[in-house]
């Protein structure tokens, strides 16, 4: 594949003003993971709040990651891992407390399901915490109560101006030790120094090994900014600034239009040029036999291509909890028993002829591994097929070749 990461924002971008994923996007995004790209979610939302979308998408499936409080950390959202975080010393919380009292702003900050606040009847706190599935706990001093070194701090107000006053004070004041700035316009958020997504985006693409040309980035706001300027391939949402517009190499359509999934479509799945193979029929129809019985399911197909997925449970594992050789090669079989099919002139059929595999590596249980199935002999008589099996973090698992022979229909 020509990109390995998809980075997506998520208000304004991924969910629509209904604060939903559609059924278009979900499946194409959940095609994309199966394909072997990882998905990713920066959002300026707490990382307790992105979970339930993240796991929506199955990213604790397919290794995904969660890029939370505009960059504050990094979640591998399958191992539950904390791979990056930078937090704000408390220290400085007496004097932030002490501004907002002064010009009549509320303030809150997040810790694990909560959100901590000073004024709880705030209807944008309030807002903020159904969102997010959190509880709020009011206090009389934020700066006294919050006994730990907070990801980010919120000051609110429904003076836009008094706040933007306050973001330009703040920038010179307190330059080298938090950044700020407004991410709603009753919203001036304070994070440590130099943290953004594109800058956070960067230590996770140093870990994965991944460059920036093999990243698509999507957003909508002033925050996607700098990770769209960074990515391979930036797209803006059709409900973006003009200032993000101006910045990426695609606009694709709005939020409420399924931008992403049409997006996602364009720059990945229409690469792919898939052959008109009814999967989700195919699938249903396989529910008894046994590639249903061990949880196969056909994701791609066309007619040099094959792909499928099937989860290492109590049906495919070996007593020990690891993945069992002979579901591999079952999986394998499956694999390139369609592609055989596809090629096929309407008047022959294919049968088995030979099947060997190499065992590299192991899956686990829990996982879900991917076959993906390349022809590399398409003779009048036979097939040959190598099909190589890989975890949900692209480990190889098993390379497996497969020969199927043609016989005409009598």
């Amino acid at each position: 594949m020509k990109y390995k990461l998809l980075v997506l924002d998520v208000d304004g971008t991924l969910l629509n003003d209904e604060n939903k994923i559609t059924n278009r996007t979900t499946a194409a995004l959940l095609k994309v993971q199966q394909m072997g790209i990882h998905i990713v979610l920066a959002s300026g939302r707490p990382t307790y709040g992105l979970m339930p979308l993240a796991k929506k998408l199955e990213l604790d499936k397919n290794g995904g990651f969660i890029l939370s409080y505009n960059g504050g950390q990094i979640i591998n959202v399958q191992t539950g891992d904390l791979l990056f975080e930078k937090r704000i010393n408390p220290e400085m919380l007496p004097y932030m407390e002490k501004k907002a009292r002064k010009n009549d702003f509320a303030i809150f900050t997040y810790h694990q399901d909560k959100i901590i606040t000073n004024e709880p009847e705030n209807v944008h706190i309030q807002q903020e915490a159904l969102l997010n599935g959190m509880n709020i706990v009011p206090v009389n001093d934020l700066s006294i109560e919050v006994d730990f070194s907070p990801c980010k701090c919120m000051l609110v107000s429904d003076n836009p101006e008094a706040l933007k006053g306050l973001e330009e004070h703040w920038r010179k004041r307190l330059n080298g030790v938090l950044d700020v700035f407004r991410s709603e316009p009753y919203f001036l958020e304070v994070v440590p120094r130099f943290i953004d997504k594109a800058n956070t985006l960067g230590v996770l693409l140093e870990m994965l090994q991944i460059k920036p040309e093999d990243v698509i980035a999507i957003g909508d706001g002033v925050c996607d900014f700098s990770m769209i300027q960074l990515a391979g391939l930036g797209i803006a949402m059709g409900n973006a600034q003009e200032s993000v517009k101006a910045c990426a190499d695609i606009v694709t359509e709005s939020n409420n239009d399924e931008g992403v999934a049409i997006a996602v479509e364009n720059a990945i799945l229409a690469d792919i040029h898939p052959s008109e193979v009814p999967l989700e029929e195919l699938n249903a129809r396989a529910h008894h036999a046994l590639m249903g019985n061990l949880g196969i399911q056909y994701t791609y197909a066309s007619e040099e291509r094959v792909e499928a997925t099937m989860p290492v449970d109590e049906r495919t594992r070996q007593p020990f909890g690891i993945l069992h050789g002979g579901a591999t090669l079952a999986l394998a079989e499956t694999v390139a028993g369609l592609g055989s099919m596809i090629i096929c002139q309407p008047d022959e059929f294919v049968v088995g002829m030979q099947v060997s595999g190499n065992h590299i590596s192991s899956a686990h249980e829990g996982d879900t591994v991917r076959a993906v199935g390349t022809i590399v002999h398409k003779g009048r008589s036979s097939h040959v097929w190598n099909i190589d099996v890989f975890t949900s973090t692209d480990k190889l698992v098993s390379s497996i070749r497969v020969v199927n022979s043609v016989l005409k229909k009598r």
